[in-house]
């Protein structure tokens, strides 16, 4: 067991109900449309991800939210960390919808995935993150690479390996979520 971070797919977004995050995609089109935007709509595509994004949220975070502390105002932080659903679209700033889920009790935080992106992007060049060595697709990679040993242990980043595990996670769940045009949640 433990909490996941992980893609949704187009069925569970339109889903309503305990097992899907149709409530939340209503209430965020509500909200994206009373403020001028156009709908999101998750569908179905030829092409789609080949399986889906899944790692394990379970590394202690008090490194990373050091790290970041150092790195990013109180504002970016907040941003990077607080939400409960990232969207694969820009948002000038993070959306609350009254709308709760398992994980986020009775209100869904919604952030653009292109902000976290460039915030982790930021941290990833603050500790030297080896970016392209570090595995993406395929579900747990990232967990196991950092985990158990596949990752070099050289360059400021293996300091403090589950700071950089984050810095990892939410790099590669900010881009799979653009890639592939698909929200990311915990589960």
């Amino acid at each position: 067991m433990g909490v996941y971070l992980v893609s949704v797919t187009a069925q569970d977004w339109s889903q309503l109900g305990e097992d899907g995050y149709g409530d939340v995609a209503a209430a965020l089109n509500t909200e994206l449309e009373r403020r001028g935007l156009p709908p999101y709509e998750l569908r179905q595509v030829a092409g789609e991800a080949p399986g889906w994004f899944e790692e394990k949220v379970s590394p202690s975070m008090d490194g990373f939210v050091a790290l970041c502390r150092t790195r990013l105002t109180d504002a970016e932080l907040s941003a990077l960390l607080d939400w409960s659903v990232l969207v694969p679209f820009a948002l000038e700033e993070e959306i609350v919808l009254p709308v709760g889920t398992a994980y986020s009790g009775e209100e869904t935080v919604v952030a653009g995935a292109p902000r976290v992106l460039a915030l982790a992007e930021r941290l990833a060049d603050a500790v030297e993150l080896p970016v392209d060595a570090i595995p993406a697709g395929e579900n747990l990679t990232l967990s196991l690479w950092f985990l158990e040993g596949g990752a070099e242990r050289t360059g400021p980043w293996a300091e403090d390996r589950d700071a950089a595990f984050y810095v990892a996670l939410y790099l590669r769940a900010a881009q799979y979520s653009i890639r592939h045009g698909c929200p990311m949640t915990y589960s």
